[in-house]
């Protein structure tokens, strides 16, 4: 008897000590996920403007005017009045040349002047002559002749020996900067000999040769800048060669310098003019463009979800990117980025309010293993869901179920 009551005491013990362990797995709270929030963007409206590109040539500078000078006779130089850097005046003489045939012209020149006189004298003689009947008016005629004859030969040598003159002594076309002078005393010099090289007071130019591309692009009046060892300066373009040079294909253009510059002529000068342009066009950020297969797209966000849409798009610069057709100016282009945008996402603007998206539910808990069975013992509880086995007289309590999952959690703004 004694020892049924420690076997049965015994018994209680064990039963006692499962439901002890077991007891907190199933009493244990499920684990939800905590909330994903929605991704914040940043929205932009479509705006009209304009999208420069600009690329840089090299140029060189000149002056507004300038003169070439060239004698236009052969001699020898026997003065020469200026020299490089120089100021001259539009009628300065620069130089003289001996060319050998000033004295000749002078001399021809009096020989007509002495004959020009004898005949005007002749001529009033025979006045007096004729007057008293003298002579006859044939005679009278020839001595009237005679003057005019002598009158043009005088006008020739008069003009010859200017026009020898003129060459001999070689004068400024202009006032201006004498930039180069190629001659010295006692050179001798042809009519292909250059002599000196004059600019004008006047503004300095750069000129550069651009391709057809850029060409079409220019109009005269754009603005362009000029960079010259750390300097820039302001310019025009005020002239467009209509025809490539031949030895380039390239077109000649020029621009005025605004403003007194101290570049001087014929010194290297970088440009940086205007090589592409779309004027009063559809912009957006070049942030907003994404590419699937080389193909541009944008989000346009709309009642908080987003939706793709295909566009086609322009020239682009740092900023912004031309969009020629697939949005209007009413479409909120999502100009920020985010991995977590797709057709169709879910998300919201800066200063918005939000549920986040529900988390996942936890799964059930296991069901507990029946306790040892006594006398027709009752077997241990289920997990949640489960229902534990009953205990076998004196036998071992089937195992619990294991719980079902958990439901979604559900997510709702607030």
């Amino acid at each position: 008897m004694i020892k049924k009551v420690i076997a049965g005491a015994a018994v209680v013990a064990v039963a006692a000590a499962v439901v002890v362990l077991v007891l907190p797995r199933f009493r244990k709270q499920e684990r939800f996920a905590a909330p994903v929030s929605l991704p914040v963007v940043e929205t932009e409206l479509p705006v009209t403007g304009d999208i420069r590109l600009t690329t840089s040539v090299i140029g060189k500078v000149e002056p507004s005017d300038v003169v070439y000078i060239y004698p236009k006779a052969s001699g020898d130089i026997t003065s020469v009045n200026i020299k490089a850097g120089e100021v001259v005046t539009e009628g300065d003489v620069i130089c003289t040349i001996d060319t050998r045939q000033v004295e000749s012209s002078k001399n021809s020149l009096e020989s007509a002047r002495v004959n020009l006189s004898h005949a005007r004298e002749e001529l009033a003689r025979q006045q007096i002559v004729y007057s008293g009947g003298g002579i006859s008016d044939q005679a009278f005629a020839q001595y009237k002749n005679s003057v005019e004859s002598a009158e043009i030969q005088y006008r020739q040598a008069e003009l010859a020996y200017k026009t020898q003159l003129e060459n001999a002594e070689i004068r400024s076309p202009i006032t201006g900067v004498v930039e180069l002078c190629n001659v010295e005393t006692y050179d001798t010099v042809g009519q292909n000999t250059q002599i000196c090289v004059i600019s004008g007071q006047g503004n300095r130019v750069v000129s550069f040769s651009t391709t057809e591309r850029i060409r079409n692009y220019m109009q005269e009046g754009d603005p362009l800048d000029v960079e010259k060892d750390g300097s820039t300066y302001s310019g025009v373009v005020n002239e467009i060669s209509t025809m490539a040079e031949e030895s380039t294909g390239l077109y000649k253009v020029k621009a005025g310098l605004t403003g007194n510059t101290s570049l001087p002529t014929g010194s290297r000068v970088k440009l940086i003019i205007t090589s592409q342009k779309a004027d009063h066009v559809m912009t957006i950020p070049v942030d907003a463009v994404y590419y699937e297969n080389s193909e541009p797209y944008v989000y346009v966000y709309n009642e908080g979800t987003v939706a793709r849409k295909d566009i086609k798009t322009g020239i682009f610069d740092s900023t912004r990117m031309e969009v020629k057709s697939g949005l209007t100016a009413k479409d909120q282009v999502v100009k920020s980025w985010s991995s977590e945008l797709y057709d169709g996402a879910k998300v919201r603007l800066p200063g918005e309010s939000g549920g986040g998206r529900g988390g996942q539910g936890g799964n059930g808990g296991r069901g507990g293993e029946g306790g040892q069975g006594g006398n027709g013992g009752q077997g241990g509880a289920g997990g949640n869901n489960g229902q534990g086995g009953a205990g076998g007289n004196n036998g071992q309590g089937g195992a619990g179920r294991s719980g079902g999952n958990g439901g979604q959690g559900g997510g709702r703004p607030q």
